[in-house]
């Protein structure tokens, strides 16, 4: 692991810390050279200090002129570091310290308690051009920890080092080894103040379109997705200089996200080819809406595909314009404009979508994409220009986070009761739209819309009636069906739709084409769910687009989304 910190807050004046400032920095069992080496550290990573005493060297300074500085590595598991090799960074543990220097005062003014301006001024000395805006989430810090712990809400991977980061009493896990978090796991990543250096501060850096960064954008770009089989297959077809036309969002943290989603090798080649039967010519570079159940049922290629092809992201250049532009009308213009802020929505323009529209359930999310965005930065030697970082803070942070004797603290049945009903439609693969649920295909069970939004949680229940109001279990779902979801918040109805299925009979035929076709002349009248339904286009309208999508579909030449 890159770090070893655990959330911690000592009762002392002042918490300190250490940054390495030098590669292979050796951490060993004792207070010289010759003793047992225990791991190496990496530059710029910071390490809690048992204390501040400075030890003497037990070879007589022959390698460690300075002395040596006791920290913790892992939980209960401590080390020693040659003090040549590292700088101490203290901090306040309390929040009601008073300035001591210029820094600390600016820092007051903008918003940041005490406990930040250790670490923040650290970087401020080194990066003079560097802006840290304080977020205020008006939270208490316990609150919001509690409120992301909720089962199923975040997963980490079940081989941390640290166990007293998972949590045994949440069962619910996400493909790839991840198990539900603990409390202090949840905390430790939310913290803020764990992630002042250089390699991880970027998880706070401002994601909106720079246009004094433009002329830097295509080289910048090209630096980060160089490595990866994707720029390889496409390199030719222009892909830097598509990635550098985004102006919805900054380009450079798009082509980041892009690495991260789809990696550098080809374990998700079918989302960026183009070439899967039945979605040629379709790309999905940001693995944008495969969410852990969606994966469950069909696997991340027909996920990312399917949601490829509802986006009409047909074409390398529409993929990666029009993704970014979802993304950033999705979250960026949104207030989630940092990828700390899209992983935990904290301050949402919408109150009601706070701890919910969250882009990823991979906790240590935001500190992966940070490490390959401060590479970026270092390799195009952009650590000196302006740069804006917006960071969050809580109300009364000093609150220890302790565990509960059951893991995480949970509500009725894995804590799931809490979510709202949009966005449980949303994590189930279907979506939301003023009282309609959208998203179910021709001939898709109604089974299956159950199981799928019983799944995002066990006290989630869903039942299914048809137009006549009888409760129905099986069979195709049509346009007209109801919907009632209820948790421990309550119970909503909602319409079902199935694009193409005007008629309400469950199939896309004939029926249906003579309706929309009588609609355009004027001669018959569409309402509600059926009119909805009688524009697969999604443009608004029922004109001869809608009509020459649902005659190919009863030909089997296109697959309405």
């Amino acid at each position: 692991m890159l770090f070893s910190i655990t959330f911690k807050v000592k009762a002392t004046e002042y918490t300190f810390r250490v940054k390495v400032i030098n590669d292979g920095t050796n951490l060993r069992e004792g207070t010289g050279s010759n003793t047992q080496r225990i791991d190496t550290l990496d530059k710029f990573d910071y390490y809690e200090m048992v204390s501040n005493t400075l030890y003497i060297d037990t070879n007589n300074n022959s390698k460690c002129s300075k002395g040596w500085y006791n920290i913790i590595y892992y939980t209960g598991k401590t080390g020693y570091v040659c003090a040549d090799d590292v700088e101490v960074i203290n901090s306040y543990a309390k929040d009601t310290a008073t300035p001591t220097s210029q820094c600390e005062q600016d820092l007051k003014t903008a918003g940041f308690p005490s406990s930040y301006w250790g670490g923040l001024c650290s970087l401020k000395e080194t990066h003079k051009n560097w802006n840290f805006q304080a977020i205020n989430t008006n939270l208490e810090w316990s609150y919001a920890v509690e409120k992301e712990s909720t089962c199923g809400k975040n997963f980490i991977q079940s081989s941390i080092y640290d166990k007293t980061f998972l949590d045994s009493s949440c069962t619910l896990t996400s493909p790839g080894n991840y198990v539900a978090p603990s409390q202090k796991g949840v905390a430790y990543y939310m913290d803020p103040r764990n992630f002042f250096t250089e390699k991880y501060i970027f998880q706070f850096l401002d994601q909106s379109y720079d246009a004094s960064l433009k002329s830097i954008y295509p080289e910048t770009i090209r630096s980060i997705i160089a490595p990866t089989k994707f720029y390889e297959a496409h390199k030719d077809k222009g892909i830097v200089d598509i990635i550098a036309k985004i102006t919805s969002a900054s380009p450079i943290a798009m082509a980041s996200r892009i690495r991260n989603e789809l990696g550098n090798g080809t374990s998700l080649e079918n989302l960026w080819r183009g070439v899967y039967p039945n979605y040629e010519g379709y790309y999905n570079f940001y693995n944008w809406g495969v969410s852990d159940s969606c994966v469950r049922d069909y696997g991340t290629t027909l996920c990312g595909l399917k949601k490829a092809k509802e986006y009409n992201w047909y074409g390398i250049e529409t993929a990666i314009i029009n993704g970014a532009d979802t993304i950033a009308a999705s979250y960026i213009q949104v207030g989630q404009y940092t990828n700390y802020f899209q992983k935990f929505n904290l301050v949402p323009t919408t109150i009601s979508k706070r701890f919910t529209h969250q882009y990823m359930t991979n906790l240590p999310g935001p500190m992966s994409e940070s490490k390959i965005s401060y590479d970026t930065y270092v390799k195009n030697n952009l650590l000196d220009i302006n740069l804006n970082f917006k960071i969050p803070v809580f109300n009364n942070m000093d609150t220890p986070i302790v565990n509960s004797s059951n893991g995480a603290i949970e509500s009725e049945a894995n804590g799931l009761g809490n979510i709202d009903i949009a966005t449980i439609i949303t994590s189930s693969g279907y979506s939301y739209s003023n009282g309609y649920l959208l998203g179910a295909k021709e001939n898709t069970d109604v089974s299956d819309i159950k199981e799928a939004i019983e799944a995002v949680g066990g006290s989630n229940s869903a039942s299914i009636q048809n137009q006549d109001g009888v409760t129905v279990t099986s069979g195709a779902v049509a346009t007209g069906f109801k919907i009632t979801i209820a948790n421990s918040n309550g119970s909503q109805s909602l319409t079902i739709v199935v694009k193409g299925d005007s008629s309400g009979d469950g199939k896309i035929n004939a029926l249906d084409l003579l309706q929309v076709q009588k609609y355009i002349l004027g001669t018959y009248t569409l309402e509600g769910a059926s009119s909805i339904a009688a524009d697969p286009s999604g443009d608004g309208k029922i004109n001869a687009l809608d009509l020459l999508q649902i005659q190919k579909q009863i030909l089997g030449t296109y697959t309405i989304s």
